[in-house]
């Protein structure tokens, strides 16, 4: 094992497994990104990645969906990422850097985050290695200013950068300023707002229609509705339901080339313990679906 790749041991891993941890084993490669510049309402999304690890040792390691032991596949979990500087770019190139480097080595990479911001250093770091990239952005946010308080790096742009290096689908918005919705109309962008998912049948075929066959997930937690998972950055009621989230994700891993993903916006707080869980069964059970299920145009094996 290269030095750079120091793993985690089981107090530390994802799930608090030892079996199946070793970097030369595994297969799957969790990195935390506690990044937290520019949130706006609910402050804590540096506390996240670590309050996910720590609620993933209660998650069975049994899948009742998929009745497998997915992690028997090999995960190992990487130390979180320190940044030494509070600038917005020099962070997101830490970022593509560190995620770079993991891709050389050919591992399937879960980031969690972390404010969304670190979803731009991400996709950068994957577009490059893979030119017909898509991203699938799962948000209650259309995260579409060009700026907002006076940075072009802030969580509220982080579509806006991603939209200048790849092509996106976004799905579960709820919120969002007119600027963004005059940008959305002008430009064509592909986005399914919660409104147009209800009274359109046939959303999930059309959005799937609409990614290419290799594809990036960026999970913000608030596509979720706050009874499913209250700790987030900015929550915002009529988000989408556990099973509906879990059905739509399934088909995008079963017929798309997902290449890695991301969770992020996870601000823990009291009284907000079993959302923290929540975010931790659904990163397992997106592993699950990555790892145990052929695609139609590509192949997740």
């Amino acid at each position: 094992m290269k030095a750079r790749f120091e793993v985690l041991g089981a107090d530390g891993n994802f799930l608090g497994i030892d079996e199946k941890s070793r970097w030369d084993e595994a297969r799957v490669v969790v990195l935390p990104v506690p990044l937290e510049l520019s949130t706006t309402y609910m402050k804590g999304t540096a506390s996240g990645p670590a309050a996910l690890l720590e609620a993933s040792h209660q998650v069975e390691l049994f899948d009742d969906e998929l009745k497998s032991e997915t992690y028997l596949e090999g995960i190992v979990t990487l130390p979180p990422m320190a940044f030494r500087s509070r600038d917005p770019q020099e962070a997101l190139e830490a970022v593509e850097g560190r995620v770079s480097d993991v891709l050389r080595e050919g591992k399937r990479l879960v980031v969690l985050g972390g404010e969304h911001t670190v979803t731009v250093g991400v996709v950068r770091a994957y577009r490059r290695a893979h030119p017909g990239l898509t991203v699938l952005h799962l948000d209650a946010h259309a995260d579409l200013r060009d700026e907002y308080e006076g940075s072009g790096y802030n969580h509220a742009c982080v579509m806006a950068r991603v939209g200048e290096v790849c092509p996106f689908v976004s799905v579960g918005v709820r919120s969002l300023g007119g600027d963004e919705f005059e940008r959305i109309r002008k430009d064509g962008l592909r986005v399914y707002d919660v409104h147009r998912m209800r009274g359109d049948g046939g959303w999930i075929e059309s959005s799937l229609r609409e990614l290419g066959n290799e594809v990036y997930i960026t999970l913000d937690l608030d596509v979720l509705d706050p009874s499913v998972v209250g700790a987030v950055g900015t929550p915002e009621p009529g988000g989408m339901a556990w099973n509906a989230l879990l059905f739509y994700l399934r088909e995008v891993f079963s017929k798309k080339r997902v290449l890695g993903f991301d969770v992020v916006e996870l601000s823990p707080r009291p009284g907000t313990e079993y959302g923290v869980f929540a975010a931790a069964k659904l990163v397992y059970r997106m592993i699950g679906y990555w790892i145990g299920l052929k695609t139609g145009t590509g192949n997740n094996k």
